[in-house]
């Protein structure tokens, strides 16, 4: 009985999933440029040197950058990169869903947005 427990502790040691520490340093410092991109873009180009507008072009690149870091969150340190192919995808239906309905809630709150601001909404004082 004592055997079969110093084989499961062994195994459990050596087996992490995928990641070492080279893996997690190597995802940290991905995150940390990712951050320090975005910093200089918004610290940078747009307040200090007005090279980019702000508008639609800079919130696609907030956008896509915050995307690339949830995606590394989420693969390396909530560990599902290292899961099911049918859990990844159950996971992902479920993102694409919640993602799906905030943009349709954005889209109906600024339709509301402009047509409620051309009427007055007290329009008796």
């Amino acid at each position: 009985m004592s055997h079969h427990h110093e084989n499961i502790a062994a195994h459990d040691h050596h087996d992490h999933g995928g990641m070492d520490k080279k893996g997690i340093w190597k995802v940290f410092f991905i995150l940390l440029a990712l951050t320090a991109l975005e910093f200089l873009i918004a610290l940078g180009f747009v307040h200090h040197w007005g090279v980019i507008e702000k508008g639609m072009v800079l919130n696609a690149i907030y956008i896509a950058l915050t995307l690339v870091k949830a995606y590394y969150i989420v693969a390396y340190f909530m560990h599902l990169k290292f899961e099911k192919s049918g859990f990844i995808i159950c996971c992902s239906i479920g993102f694409i869903f919640i993602v799906y309905f905030i943009v349709l809630l954005l889209i109906e709150g600024d339709y509301l947005l402009h047509h409620l601001q051309s009427h007055p909404l007290f329009p008796n004082n």
